[in-house]
C-alpha cells in the first residue's frame, strides 16, 4: 500500500493571497494617484506588509504533515524545531470530521485522530476531502489489525 501524506488545504491561502494583492494594488495605485501629496514619504512601504500574512500562512502549512506509512501514522510539526509524534494504526479509535459552514463550501474540514493514550487526540485543522481521508485512515487502521 502506498504512503498517504496529509496537509492542510492551500484554498484559503490562495483566497487570502488574492485578496491581499487587490489591496496592495489598490493602495498603490491609491498612493500614486492621488494620496502622495498628502501622506508621508515612508507610505509605500506599508502596502507590502499586507503581503506577509498569506506569506507566513503559507510558510506555516509546509510545516505540518502527516504521513501514513505501512502500519504507522508519523505527525510532524515545526520549522526549526521539529515535533514528531509517532503512532500505530492499530492503535487508532476513532477518525472524527468536524467542519463548519466555510469549510462545508469548500470541501475543507478539521480531521481528528484520536487514540488510545494521555495525549489521545491528534487535529489537523482545514484538510481537503476531510471524510475520505478519515475513511482511508480507518479502512488502513482496520487492515493493520486484521493482518
Amino acid at each position: 500500500m502506498s504512503d498517504l501524506t496529509i496537509r492542510p488545504t492551500m484554498k484559503f491561502i490562495k483566497a487570502g493571497a488574492i485578496l491581499a494583492t487587490i489591496v496592495f494594488l489598490g493602495l498603490e495605485i491609491a498612493y500614486f494617484a492621488s494620496w502622495k501629496a498628502t501622506l508621508p514619504n515612508w507610505f509605500p512601504i506599508v502596502p507590502p506588509v499586507i503581503l506577509l500574512w498569506p506569506a507566513s500562512r503559507a510558510f506555516r502549512r509546509q510545516y505540518i504533515k502527516v504521513v501514513i506509512s505501512g502500519d504507522r501514522l508519523r505527525y510532524e510539526v515545526g520549522a526549526a524545531s521539529k515535533t514528531t509524534r509517532n503512532i500505530q494504526l492499530n492503535k487508532l479509535q476513532d477518525a472524527r470530521v468536524d467542519q463548519r459552514v466555510m469549510q462545508r463550501m469548500f470541501n475543507v474540514g478539521d480531521l481528528s485522530i484520536e487514540t488510545a493514550g494521555e495525549a489521545s487526540r491528534l487535529t489537523i485543522a482545514n484538510v481537503d476531502n476531510p471524510q475520505s481521508l478519515a475513511d482511508e485512515i480507518m479502512n488502513r487502521a482496520q487492515k493493520g489489525s486484521t493482518a
